[in-house]
């Protein structure tokens, strides 16, 4: 049995219902910890599942701040410094990652509000999340306003990137499965993943193959 939603549907629903409907129609989303801080070193620790990848070259990465009537510490941080970092949420991690996206007061670092540790490599200005296999050092380049729906689209780009060294393939894949990278669907939902297999590239006159998982160590 089939069932149908229409636009009508949706924006009769409960606010928070139709919020969790949405927000899961997308799929499996990648899931983050952004990490900033303000020029007084004050430190902010928020969970994003709005992760947009813009482009390797330069290799630039996005993701989406809501519209909000409160403050938005990460925004505020980030428009301040020009840095923030992106810390994959692992399964020791995420019910802290989780936690922070309770509305604690700026003067509250979420870092010890929910027990994770700061860390700081190579003189960045922003804290990496040091229980996180996957690190990402970011620059701040581009905002753009979404008019739509008041949404706030942040652009940067990636200069420093950690990872186990053992999760690096042999053409430079990143192996995010054996790095234990989770993944979430809707805003609550948390998920460990199992990868069916890798594809080549796909050309209109060659049959698909599985490319071996091949790590570099």
């Amino acid at each position: 049995m089939e069932t149908h939603i229409s636009l009508d549907d949706l924006m009769a629903m409960e606010k928070r219902n139709r919020t969790n409907l949405v927000n899961s129609t997308g799929g499996f989303k990648s899931v983050c910890l952004i990490g900033t801080k303000d020029k007084r070193d004050k430190t902010n620790l928020a969970v994003f599942s709005s992760i947009i990848h813009i482009g390797a070259s330069p290799p630039l990465i996005a993701f989406i701040v809501r519209p909000d009537s409160g403050d938005r510490h990460t925004l505020s941080n980030i428009l301040e410094t020009g840095y923030y970092t992106m810390n994959h949420l692992n399964e020791t991690i995420y019910k802290k990652g989780h936690q922070t996206s309770a509305r604690y007061p700026k003067e509250i670092s979420e870092f010890s509000a929910v027990g994770l540790t700061e860390e700081y490599k190579n003189g960045f200005l922003a804290p990496y999340v040091k229980e996180s296999k996957v690190q990402l050092g970011i620059q701040f380049k581009e905002r753009i306003d979404l008019v739509i729906n008041g949404t706030i689209l942040i652009i940067g780009q990636i200069h420093h990137l950690y990872f186990p060294k053992d999760c690096l393939c042999e053409d430079a894949f990143l192996d995010l499965e054996k790095a234990n990278t989770i993944t979430c669907s809707g805003l609550d939902s948390y998920h460990k993943t199992q990868r069916l297999e890798r594809l080549s590239y796909a050309k209109p006159d060659k049959e698909l193959v599985e490319v071996n998982i091949n790590h570099s160590e």
